[in-house]
């Protein structure tokens, strides 16, 4: 009789999941801090950080329906209405008439959203640019990559 051991499997998975706890660790420092930071950033231009959120997406997609603009956010439907509703009473969002349907209307930005988004966006990036001086250029290129491919590998996980 031959007895198998799974001792290896064990000290791989064992292993996986020391690192899996630090990265999340590690992602989840670093979402508070983001979080915190584009809060201070953001809210000084009279926008939350989903409605500044939302006017990305605008930028980055185009005009989209409300349904859209949520499943981009991830958020869901009654969120997402309350974040535009905001973006429209400050003038930076627009409704029109979907052309595709006339019965739905899209989402789309003023130039007045556009011009802040593209202020709030300079002054993130010039933070980011700060916080990267220091740091080889290797480095931040692996961490680059690997946010993407973590990004990536968690739309997958949640279907987007």
């Amino acid at each position: 009789m031959v007895v198998t051991s799974n001792i290896g499997n064990d000290i791989q998975m064992e292993s996986k999941l020391k690192r899996a706890e630090a990265l999340y660790e590690a992602v989840n420092q670093l979402i508070r801090v983001h979080q915190f930071r584009d809060r201070e950033s953001i809210c000084c231009h009279n926008v939350s950080v989903a409605q500044c959120y939302a006017l990305e997406t605008l930028v980055k997609l185009g005009p989209l329906r409300l349904k859209g603009l949520a499943d981009e956010m991830c958020l869901d439907k009654s969120t997402t209405s309350r974040v535009v509703d905001a973006l429209l009473r400050k003038g930076y969002v627009l409704k029109t008439p979907d052309p595709m349907d006339q019965r739905a209307v899209q989402l789309s930005l003023t130039p007045d959203g556009r011009e802040l988004y593209q202020t709030i966006r300079k002054s993130l990036i010039a933070e980011e640019a700060l916080m990267i001086t220091d740091m080889p250029p290797e480095a931040v290129d692996a961490a680059l990559e690997l946010l993407e491919k973590l990004t990536v590998a968690a739309r997958a996980r949640l279907g987007t």
